[in-house]
Order: C-alpha cells, then sequence, then structure tokens
C-alpha cells in the first residue's frame, strides 16, 4: 500500500493549495458579509461567482469526477488528498464545483442516467449553472434504515406520481438549485431492498412544496435544509433514474465516493482548528506564561495530531481499496472512516474552541460553525451506530457457528 500521492495529485495538491490561499481565505469574511447585508440567508454572495469563474479558469473544477472529459480524471485516492484541501473552508468545494450533494448527484448521474437526463441535467451541473438536493430523509420514520421510506412513487400511465414529506433536504433552498433525486417506494411487496427507486423532480414541479427550513443548533445554512411536502406530484416516466427498484443499489453506489469526500473534508477542517489552537495558544497569556506551557493544552495539541493522523491514514486506505478491489470489498473501512473522522474533527474542535475561551463560541472564528456543520456529519449519509453495526456484524460473521 502506497501513499504517496501521484504526479497528477501531487500537482493538483499545489495548485489548489495555492488558490486557496490567493483566492478561498481572503474571501471568506467578505462571503459572510454579502450574505448578511442582503437579508436573505440563502443569498448566493456575488464573489461566489467571482471564485466560480477563477476555480474554473485555474482548471480546479469537478475535480471529484474521475472522467477525462468533464472531471479531472482522479482516482479516489487521488481526489482524497484535494477534498482535505477543500474541507480547510466552508466556501472551498462550492467554488470548485465540489459541494455535496451535487458531487453524489452528478456522480449518479454520470454513472445511471439516461442521455437525455444527462444533457438536461448533469450538463448544467457539471457547468455549475444550477445546484441539485437529495430527498432520502423522512420526518416521520427512522430514515437510518432506508427501507423505511414511506414516500410513494406510483405508476400512471406515461408519469409517475408521488405523495408524501421528506427533510433534510440540503441544498433544496440555495437559489440557484433546479432539480432534487428524490428517493421513495415504487413497490410495497417483494424483496425489500427493491422496493425503492430514484427520481428526478425538478423543484418548480406543481405539487412541491417546501414546507420550512431547518436550522443546524441555530444556524440557517446558506444552502438550506428543506422540509419538503410532495402532493400529487406529477413527473414524466423518463425521469425515473435506472429503473423501478434500483433505488437502494443506486444510493449504495452513491455513498461510497461520497463518504470518502465527507471525511477527508471533515479532516481539512480538524487541521485548519489545530492551527488555530496552537496559535492562539502560544498567543495568548494566563497567569504569567502563554497557554501554550500548560501540560493540558500540550496534551490537547499533542493527541489531535495523533487522532487527526489516524483517521487521515484509515481514510486513505479506504481510498485506495475502492480503486484496487471496489466498494463492497472496501466496505467496512467505508464505514469506520464516516464514524473515526467525524468525531476525530469534533475532538479537535472542542479543543480548539477552548483554548479560545469566549472567542471560541463566538462568530469572530471559524470554530463554532465548523463544529455545527461537522455535528450533523455523525447522522448524515447514516449515523455511527448504523455504521457499527455494519462493522460488528462483519466480524462476528466468521465466528456465528452454522446451523447444520
Amino acid at each position: 500500500m502506497d501513499f504517496e500521492p501521484s504526479q497528477r495529485c501531487s500537482e493538483f495538491k499545489e495548485r489548489l493549495s495555492a488558490f486557496m490561499d490567493e483566492h478561498i481565505y481572503p474571501a471568506e469574511a467578505l462571503y459572510h458579509q454579502q450574505i448578511e447585508e442582503s437579508g436573505d440567508p440563502h443569498h448566493q454572495p456575488a464573489i461566489m461567482e467571482e471564485l466560480k469563474i477563477r476555480a474554473r479558469e485555474a482548471g480546479l473544477w469537478n475535480m471529484f469526477l474521475p472522467d477525462p472529459d468533464d472531471g479531472a480524471e482522479l482516482s479516489n485516492a487521488d481526489y482524497a488528498p484535494l477534498a482535505e484541501i477543500l474541507g480547510r473552508s466552508h466556501i472551498a468545494s462550492e467554488a470548485c464545483n465540489c459541494s455535496a450533494p451535487d458531487t453524489g448527484n452528478m456522480e449518479v448521474l454520470h454513472q445511471f442516467g439516461t442521455d437525455e437526463q444527462k444533457s438536461r441535467w448533469l450538463r448544467p451541473l457539471l457547468d455549475g449553472e444550477i445546484r441539485s438536493a437529495f430527498g432520502m430523509t423522512e420526518p416521520d420514520v427512522a430514515s437510518s434504515d432506508a427501507t423505511n421510506i414511506q414516500l410513494s412513487i406510483e405508476r400512471d400511465g406515461e408519469e409517475y406520481v408521488l405523495n408524501g414529506r421528506k427533510w433534510w433536504t440540503s441544498n433544496a433552498l440555495h437559489p440557484h438549485c433546479r432539480i432534487m433525486i428524490v428517493m421513495g417506494k415504487t413497490h410495497t411487496d417483494g424483496p425489500i431492498h427493491k422496493q425503492q427507486s430514484q427520481i428526478l423532480v425538478p423543484l418548480d414541479t406543481p405539487g412541491v412544496r417546501i414546507v420550512r427550513d431547518l436550522m443546524v443548533f441555530g444556524y440557517n445554512d446558506q444552502e438550506g435544509h428543506a422540509e419538503v411536502d410532495f402532493s400529487d406530484v406529477r413527473v414524466p416516466a423518463s425521469n425515473l433514474i435506472a429503473g423501478e427498484g434500483d433505488g437502494f443499489m443506486i444510493a449504495q453506489a452513491r455513498l461510497g465516493p461520497g463518504r470518502i469526500h465527507h471525511c477527508m473534508r471533515a479532516i481539512g477542517a480538524a487541521e485548519r482548528a489545530l492551527e488555530a489552537m496552537c496559535k492562539r495558544a502560544v498567543s495568548r497569556v494566563t497567569f504569567g506564561q502563554p497557554i501554550a506551557m500548560r501540560g493540558n493544552v500540550q496534551d490537547w495539541i499533542a493527541e489531535s495530531r495523533i487522532e487527526i493522523e489516524m483517521a487521515r491514514l484509515l481514510t486513505l486506505k479506504a481510498a485506495w481499496l475502492m480503486d484496487t478491489v471496489g466498494n463492497r470489498h472496501a466496505r467496512t473501512e467505508i464505514a469506520a472512516i464516516k464514524v473515526a473522522a467525524p468525531n476525530v474533527a469534533l475532538k479537535v474542535l472542542d479543543r480548539a474552541i477552548q483554548v479560545h475561551g469566549g472567542g471560541g463560541v463566538s462568530q469572530d472564528f471559524n470554530l463554532a460553525i465548523a463544529y455545527a456543520h461537522l455535528r450533523t456529519l455523525r447522522l448524515a449519509d447514516g449515523p455511527d451506530e448504523v455504521h457499527k453495526l455494519s462493522i460488528a456484524r462483519r466480524e462476528l460473521a466468521p465466528h456465528i457457528p452454522r446451523e447444520g
């Protein structure tokens, strides 16, 4: 197992790091200022559109997609270090057209979409002209078990009719969002994992109603996390992705690479928090000494470095396995990183907040909002407990006596 980045990855890392220093970090304050001045929490700041133009000109665009025509032709192992760099800033991924849930939606359309679906929806997503949402989680059932999903998708001639409700439909309130991929049930009988399907629903379809925007620890995120009601929503039958009953299979294909992206972005956020902790610790003096001289603070710094390195190596191993033996054989590692990386990042951020004192929980530093965002990652794409259950079952399987 060789973790030396490929030459192509190294070149992208150098260019992306330079782009972050020159354009992304200096734009963060202006990004928030423009949203605040607009009076609309979902306003698209002009600075973001400028950053997107600069990123595309720099060739730092669609880097997540291993496609020679539309992406950067990078493997999972190559993209992972780039996702870490993007994770250092909450505005970097969108600037480079590498934001969730667009990345997963683009991968689904790239892999399973028809030519018509690709032309109408994938092309403008790849070009950064529109944004998209993914509707899976529902308020009335425990959606950590995706087989619980109740939204109905019923065939009626040349159309499908959707009825039900979703929530945590992230990105649905972004002003550029135009399309949702919605998961629901086309069958209520047969094998439990063949009852679900995924279908494209334009946001302006009659019967689609945004009920409310859900806040995260009091933060109203720019992209929004919508509760959405679907009442007799009709879309063409050609909007179905793949075939009836393929929804669960599509979801599994979608989540593997997405977890690499999420976890490496979390590690990037942790790295930036560790840097902030160290800078604060050497600059603040209590009882005649810099805080950095306190044994407990040195423990926090050392433990943070150890934990970040372990999480990074585990994530890179998962990416390497996905590239070499496929997602199915990397299931344990993919589940493990989804538990490890967010928890490590949250530990590091909590320590950084503590070293910053009252400032750490204020809007004056990036720590509080980063903590709020990362805490959701212990729930998004499946809660920790589901991933631990999956790992435990595979560990136990060889030791359970077979009947007969």
